[in-house]
């Protein structure tokens, strides 16, 4: 089995990003939100980005017209009868989650690949909600997409052998470097380790021993990471690593991950990163 079609379920950053790249790299995509505004909002801003690329002269407008007819958008999930992958990237809630592999595994072929692109939730979880458990398999891409060079394959509990080297694969046809998570375990290894670093970096302001501008510029400098924890938690949204946090500490009953009163009290006020102009860092003008 090769990999050609793909659909992406959710047309937000991080769906849209995907859906994005995967019709660059030649795959035909089908892109499905719950409304006509969500998925149209996403091919404008998939226009928008090309646009930046042509003025640039990175590439032409046949190419641009090219990766937009390779991307039908819909909203009706039974349009990804016929995809050979399905990348879901919905809300990171285990219910809504579980709920549409459930619906999508009454309508698509037996042989298709289901991929979540959750950035912690299980698998195994997951996967109990179809009866193909053994092609259900975590795909985790990072924002953006497009740019972003790494995805996480992670195994479930049944995740066959075949799954995962259908994932590898397509995610090095989409332009990627795939790393195995060999176990189905909370986290998985990219926030397993940066979560650490977050919340402590969040203590360190409660205590009174930096500012988050201080950290950000520490973390940049003395570690090269092109982005501080501050600074990384609004462009993905803070909102993420509460739900990230809050998973980790429920799954492990391990008080280290408990989300300080801070990032909750941020995320209460509505300040959300850099989508809602706002977040650890004001970015209203």
């Amino acid at each position: 089995m090769t990999i050609k079609k793909i659909g992406v379920l959710g047309a937000g950053s991080m769906g849209g990003g995907i859906a994005h790249l995967a019709a660059v790299k030649g795959f035909e995509v089908i892109l499905c939100d719950v409304e006509q505004k969500f998925v149209e909002g996403a091919v404008k801003r998939i226009a928008g980005f090309m646009d930046k690329s042509i003025e640039k002269q990175k590439m032409s407008f046949e190419e641009k017209d090219a990766v937009l007819k390779r991307i039908t958008i819909t909203t009706k999930i039974e349009d990804f009868a016929s995809v050979d992958m399905v990348i879901e990237a919905i809300f990171e809630d285990m219910e809504v989650k579980k709920s549409a592999f459930e619906k999508l595994d009454k309508i698509c072929g037996p042989e298709t690949i289901f991929g979540s692109n959750t950035s912690s939730m299980s698998i195994t979880a997951l996967a109990s909600a179809t009866s193909r458990p053994d092609k259900v398999v975590g795909l985790h891409f990072f924002n953006p997409p497009l740019i972003m060079r790494l995805v996480e394959v992670i195994r479930g509990y049944y995740t066959s052998d075949e799954a995962v080297k259908l994932a590898s694969e397509a995610s090095l046809g989409l332009g990627k470097t795939p790393v195995v998570v060999k176990k189905d375990t909370p986290g998985f290894i990219v926030n397993r380790v940066m979560m650490p670093q977050f919340l402590e970096a969040i203590r360190i302001v409660e205590e009174g021993i930096a500012t988050p501008e201080d950290i950000d510029t520490a973390v940049k400098l003395g570690l090269n990471y092109p982005m501080g924890p501050f600074e990384l938690m609004d462009f993905t949204g803070v909102e993420i690593s509460v739900h990230v946090a809050d998973y980790l500490f429920n799954e492990s009953k391990d008080i280290k991950w408990n989300p300080p009163q801070t990032i909750k009290a941020i995320v209460r006020a509505g300040r959300l990163g850099k989508k809602t102009g706002a977040g650890w860092f004001d970015y209203k003008k």
